[in-house]
């Protein structure tokens, strides 16, 4: 354990990369295979379940520094991270920690169980045996909320120069569903298994946003365009007669979409696609907000079937007969994904309800069509277009050069700002999480401003200290952390996508809403109405 939080302090205290991979690479060279096994399972979000609820770690953590729990949450929303502010609070610990970092995991799994006052003994106790450091780690490991400056991509590169591996191997075998309390370093890392290949997925190539003009990009005829999806990124996998689907975030979801049931014995053993998963009612792909009905549901009865169907809608082939087809071209692989799903079987078994889509490659001529076709990607219920090279392989990670991703220009409303929350890390002393409100009409011909957003991202840091400094100054009622303030401020709000919704008092729910700019020059009474946002559904 010493060793484990010696890392990440180091970690913690660069953003230097070199230094990150290297530091990562001397703790897999000196660590027992037991703790190098639960270190890739933590810096890849693999952890046991949180065993004791924030509430009572706060209480028994306020006890042992000997203050009262109102002065224990002040400083908790100061300080922003919960494990920071008990390492923090917790008097001087005895450094007698002697038990490694997959003993304590174990311990984690085991106290699950346990009563509260079994924990509060476990864990007091070791707070007291740890220094600062220690103790920071070991309660973010409690808190199962363990977050770190490490990428996987960066975890995988220090593992290649720790085992020899290459890295795109060992970001496959990092794939899937695998259990650090069951699997072994040998079995996870160093064995090549027949069994585990069965299931598991390939690591997804990502592309980045594209950067500057597009007719940079070159000659019309090296790409290939086509519209960019607004669903949930997976890998369905059919090998020997069985199908399992993958998410980008490494979630297997098979039994969540058993419409793709039907690609069994009419889709080949020794396939893999890349492709969206996207809500698909009547004859039109829906928006995300009805695909959301799906998402997280393990109870998939027949009425969610039926009210929220799914297709999956394919843009590349990643093994085909059997074998990793990853670095063929593009248009190669392409070309086998169209002879596939054009192929006389399944056009008809589409045309009687097959849930298997091709994206289509969009044919034109100039950048100018393809600059065009963008701005009618939001009427096909698109967030924009893929551009693809034409003889780029499939990479591992997110990579620049062969794959951009050329976004539709986010809607926008100006919004009155109405609350206001502390940010969290180096904001948690400021107030920049904010909720947003527009102007709705009432029956008896009276405004009133009604939430519908809220957003902490887009200001510079300049900008919120003066709007912080403006919170402190006009809030009118305080609800535990959340503030309101005075109507004053007005700020345009953009968002990729909208729809209706009846869980949201404004009646309409808004995709990834985020601050554009402050418009100092507008008062409140210009902001925007509810029924304007209404109108921007498509």
């Amino acid at each position: 354990m010493k060793d484990f939080a010696a890392l990440i302090k180091t970690l913690d205290s660069t953003n230097k990369t070199t230094l990150k991979v290297s530091a990562l690479a001397e703790y897999f060279n000196t660590a027992t295979d037991a703790d190098k096994v639960w270190a890739i399972a933590i810096l890849s979000h693999r952890r046991p379940p949180r065993p004791v609820n924030t509430t009572l770690l706060r209480e028994w953590a306020s006890e042992l520094a000997d203050i009262p729990l109102w002065l224990f949450e002040e400083s908790y929303h100061i300080v922003g991270d919960l494990a920071e502010t008990i390492a923090l609070v917790a008097p001087p610990g005895e450094d007698t920690v002697d038990k490694p970092l997959h003993q304590y995991l174990e311990d984690m799994i085991w106290l699950k169980a346990r009563t509260d006052e079994e924990k509060k003994e476990y864990l007091v106790t070791h707070w007291t045996r740890m220094d600062y450091y220690q103790r920071f780690v070991f309660t973010k490991l409690i808190t199962g909320g363990f977050r770190i400056g490490v990428s996987q991509k960066l975890m995988t590169r220090a593992l290649s120069q720790s085992t020899g591996l290459e890295e795109d191997l060992l970001a496959y075998k990092l794939m899937g569903n695998w259990d650090p309390s069951e699997t072994s370093f040998r079995e996870l890392i160093l064995e090549e298994k027949e069994g585990d290949r069965l299931s598991r997925p390939y690591p997804f190539y990502l592309a980045y946003a594209l950067e500057g003009d597009v007719v940079n990009l070159g000659n019309i005829e090296d790409w290939s365009a086509e519209y960019k999806w607004d669903g949930i990124r997976s890998q369905v996998i059919i090998r020997q007669r069985t199908l399992f689907t993958w998410t980008r975030g490494e979630e297997l979801v098979t039994d969540r979409y058993p419409e793709f049931e039907q690609f069994i014995g009419l889709i080949p053993d020794g396939t893999v696609f890349d492709g969206e998963i996207l809500a698909y009612s009547d004859g039109e792909i829906g928006d995300f907000n009805m695909l959301q009905t799906r998402i997280g549901r393990k109870n998939i009865t027949a009425a969610l079937l039926k009210k929220v169907p799914v297709i999956l809608k394919v843009y590349d082939l990643l093994e085909w007969e059997g074998k990793d087809i990853r670095q063929l071209p593009y248009s190669q692989r392409r070309k086998l994904l169209e002879n596939l799903l054009q192929s006389p079987e399944i056009i008809t078994a589409r045309e009687q309800g097959l849930p298997l889509h091709l994206s289509e490659v969009l044919q034109l001529q100039s950048w100018e069509a393809v600059a065009k076709a963008r701005e009618h990607s939001r009427a096909v219920k698109s967030e924009g277009l893929m551009l693809k090279h034409n003889h780029s392989p499939y990479l591992v990670g997110r990579k620049k050069g062969d794959w951009w991703k050329w976004k539709v220009e986010p809607l926008t409303v100006d919004a009155v700002l109405t609350y206001a929350m502390r940010g969290h890390g180096r904001r948690s002393n400021l107030f920049t999480d904010y909720t947003f409100a527009l102007w709705d009409e009432r029956e008896d011909g009276e405004r009133e401003l009604v939430t519908f957003a809220k957003a902490y991202s887009g200001l510079t840091d300049a900008e919120f200290r003066k709007v912080d400094a403006w919170i402190k100054r006009n809030t009118l009622e305080r609800f535990g952390p959340v503030r309101s303030v005075t109507p004053h401020h007005v700020f345009e709000i953009a968002f990729e996508g909208i729809a209706e919704s009846s869980r949201h008092k404004s009646g309409v729910a808004t995709r990834f809403p985020r601050i554009l700019r402050w418009r100092k020059d507008k008062n409140i009474e210009e902001a925007n109405t509810l029924d304007d946002l209404k109108n921007l559904i498509p």
